[in-house]
């Protein structure tokens, strides 16, 4: 077995603490990632305070990560896709049943049999718990890991795995490019990665924020217009103006006035998860056939696509880095949005 040290929380409301546990033998096709950074997720606070325990229970102790990214330390007998030494980045999932129509389309995030998630979950077994990145190394398959294409630093590509692939997904499906008016909802780690992806990709981009304070953060990510959404009559001149909206905001918020802002054709796609259901005003879809969509990460080659094309443009997370020592502040700031734009936790730090 492969000896490994994390870092867990054992019931919802303590604290993170050490922890001991073994991940299995690097197999024939599988590679061992020395991991260097793991990014938080504001799915790994949920999960720890077990606040999705009606659809998502948490398994204690739980090590969460899904944003993972290191070297590659081991590599198996079968492997083609790493050597050792390449960097390699970790998603939200590490393996899928391979057989069924979505995995088969590169769609492993929707497999029929469910993908085993990179944490909080099992292998495909559905015996062999799996613990994430908030640790020293991962056993994975070659076929589950991403090749990342940097020799700089390495801390911002961490969030690609997880923020990158949900913001790049959705602009990639409604194929947003020059000469399209893009609306992003919320300027936080989902919001600035949507800004910097837009932008990249040739589209005008308008910042939609209840907070006037963001607007030269919006500005330096690239963002060609800012609008505070705290007084409606700001939005009424862009009624029918948008090709495409996408909405990272997970607190409650109404999405009808944005779905307004749609011209004909026009399409919303919603990426954030309010706790309470939202109500759509049925005519203001019917009215300019709009689209109003979900988008749920990324396959395998979609998020291998992300980030070649973040590594083409340059595009890495704006992350604050820390000690592993200090997640507990890290969740208490990031539940208080008070950070710019991740946090990042150096797992090569004692």
């Amino acid at each position: 077995m492969t000896e490994t040290k994390g870092y867990a929380v054992h019931e919802a409301g303590t604290d993170f603490s050490p922890f001991n546990f073994e991940r299995r033998e690097v197999g024939p096709h599988d590679i061992l990632i020395d991991i260097e950074y793991a990014g938080i997720c504001h799915s790994d606070i949920h999960q720890a305070k077990d606040e999705w325990k009606d659809s998502m229970p948490t398994s204690y102790p739980l090590v969460p990560g899904h944003e993972i990214v290191g070297r590659v330390a081991k590599v198996g007998s079968d492997v083609t896709k790493f050597k050792v030494g390449d960097i390699a980045g970790i998603g939200c999932f590490v393996d899928s049943c391979r057989e069924c129509p979505n995995c088969k389309n590169g769609q492993e995030q929707f497999c029929f049999k469910q993908a085993a998630f990179t944490y909080n979950g099992t292998e495909m077994d559905r015996v062999t718990k799996t613990y994430g990145g908030y640790s020293n190394n991962y056993v994975i398959d070659e076929n589950y890991a991403l090749k990342v294409k940097t020799e700089g630093d390495l801390k911002g590509v961490a969030p690609l795995l997880c923020a990158g692939i949900t913001t790049f997904s959705p602009l990639r499906r409604f194929k947003v490019g020059p000469g399209q008016k893009v609306g992003i909802v919320g300027l936080g780690g989902l919001g600035h990665m949507g800004v910097k992806l837009a932008v990249a990709m040739g589209a005008e981009v308008t910042i939609f924020s209840t907070s006037p304070k963001k607007e030269a953060d919006a500005k330096s990510l690239g963002a060609h217009h800012f609008v505070v959404t705290s007084d409606p009559a700001n939005l009424a001149p862009l009624a029918g103006t948008f090709n495409f909206i996408l909405d990272t905001v997970s607190a409650d918020h109404d999405v009808n006035p944005y779905l307004n802002l749609l011209g004909v054709g026009g399409a919303m796609v919603v990426v954030g998860v309010p706790s309470s259901p939202n109500a759509v005003h049925n005519l203001s879809l019917i009215f300019g056939n709009k689209t109003l969509s979900g988008s749920l990460i990324g396959g395998i080659p979609e998020t291998q696509e992300m980030l070649d094309f973040c590594a083409e443009h340059n595009i890495t997370s704006d992350v604050e880095v820390i000690t592993p020592d200090r997640i507990a502040e890290a969740y208490d700031r990031t539940i208080k949005s008070d950070v710019r734009y991740r946090f990042v936790i150096d797992m090569t730090a004692e």
